[in-house]
């Protein structure tokens, strides 16, 4: 959107702390601490590597008691339910539903009775992929009031990149959220009970399977360097992924990192790229 001929660039910043903020807001405190709340009761954390995952660690190093983090998350939740209602009000609706969606997305994850990032397939399409996607849909949306096909096209890449991380995530806790209480059924324990744990990797992989595919779209829009970007990362992703004894925490924990730095490099190469 920097970058774009009708926004000026003090548009763009505008907009992009907005969108910062939301995200800081909504996934750097809201989910991780319903997520951390409800991890503790269902005692996965607990058995977590704890290296990128095992959530934030402040109920298991006496930061926080669980009821004041829980308190925390509903209170955050209510704070942010009022702030979208007054959004509507103000008539600014866009930034409002973006909000909304970041709100469900980060309270359907974790909190009961939904708590959806325990049944397959469901935390990630259903609670993560609408909050990325939205994310991803917002400068242009709240920039250039539509949504042009490129914008589309970037915020679905970079919506399935995450949810793919997300998976691979999910790899070192595998122990620690097949002996929660209830049991955390994500999709790599989903894979690994019905195939092996040889195929813990294989959701990441499908979903990186599928931004590969999504090239084929933007070479379709006649988006050639675009294309290749996508393309290259999702082939890249495979071959890190492949590569890591999924019975090592270090190494996926390792192969986290480089896919975060990838996500990073392919966001802006879309954005430049458009």
């Amino acid at each position: 959107m920097f970058l774009h001929p009708s926004v000026s660039a003090g548009q763009a910043f505008g907009t992009s702390l907005i969108l910062l903020a939301g995200c800081l807001l909504i996934h750097g405190l809201l989910t991780h601490a319903l997520n951390d709340y409800t991890d503790y009761r269902s005692g996965t954390d607990e058995r977590s590597p704890a290296m990128l995952s095992g959530g934030s660690r402040v109920i298991q190093n006496g930061k926080m008691t669980p009821e004041a983090l829980g308190r925390f998350g509903l209170g955050l939740t209510a704070v942010l339910l009022v702030c979208a209602l007054l959004l509507i009000l103000l008539g600014r609706v866009p930034l409002a539903a973006l909000l909304l969606i970041g709100i469900w997305g980060a309270v359907s994850y974790s909190t009961p009775p939904l708590r959806l990032a325990y049944v397959p397939f469901a935390g990630e399409w259903l609670s993560t992929f609408p909050a990325a996607f939205a994310l991803g849909l917002g400068g242009a949306w709240l920039l250039l009031g539509s949504l042009p096909d490129w914008a589309l096209q970037n915020a679905w890449i970079n919506a399935v990149y995450c949810i793919a991380w997300v998976m691979v995530h999910h790899i070192p806790d595998l122990d620690a959220d097949r002996q929660a209480s209830p049991r955390k059924r994500t999709s790599v324990v989903w894979a690994v009970e019905r195939f092996g744990l040889a195929y813990a990797r294989l959701p990441a992989i499908v979903y990186f399977g599928i931004i590969g595919l999504s090239s084929l779209w933007l070479a379709g829009s006649e988006r050639w360097l675009g294309a290749a970007g996508t393309a290259a990362v999702a082939i890249l992703s495979i071959y890190w992924l492949s590569k890591a004894d999924m019975r090592d925490a270090a190494a996926v924990t390792a192969c986290e990192k480089k896919m975060l730095l990838a996500a990073i490099v392919l966001a802006v190469w879309l954005g430049i790229f458009y």
